[in-house]
């Protein structure tokens, strides 16, 4: 049975809230990784790298808004601070220099751990009935899949 956000239980509300606060986290560590390889990138495929790693924390800094806006919809707190963020994420930051293909790797690796986190969270809110929170982690899970896709095309 399909529910507002209203009418969930209180542990399908916490549940749920848990796996989204999973995902801005790794969300937030992954925006910040794409955008420290923007910055860092260097060489042959400077200028493709450069405009997709840009496009990739644009896309991210939104969609950390969406999750915690959701969050907050659920009538719970977004867990905000970065100290938090970097304790909670699967996904690591990236210290020091990479060459291109680091940086496309560790990001390809990142993306999937992304979709991975989105899926489960999906499928937490869908066994509460929560088709809306399922909905937004299906599209988010597609967008990284896509990315990851992108990503791994470099590397054939």
């Amino acid at each position: 049975m399909t529910q507002t956000a209203v009418a969930l239980s209180t542990d399908a509300r916490g549940a749920i809230v848990e796996a989204l606060n999973q995902s801005v986290a790794e969300t937030a560590v992954t925006t910040m990784l794409a955008q420290n390889f923007h910055w860092n990138v260097k060489g042959m495929a400077f200028g493709p790298l450069h405009a997709l790693f840009q496009e990739i924390y644009e896309d991210h800094f939104t969609a950390q808004d969406d999750l915690a806006e959701r969050i907050r919809a659920l009538d719970a707190h977004a867990e905000g601070t970065l100290a938090g963020m970097l304790e909670r994420s699967k996904v690591k930051e990236h210290e020091g220099h990479a060459s291109d293909k680091e940086m496309i790797k560790a990001m390809q690796d990142a993306q999937e751990t992304l979709a991975a986190t989105l899926a489960g969270a999906g499928q937490v809110a869908a066994e509460a009935g929560d088709t809306l929170t399922e909905d937004l982690c299906i599209a988010r899970g597609q967008t990284h899949e896509k990315f990851a896709w992108f990503l791994r095309s470099h590397l054939a």
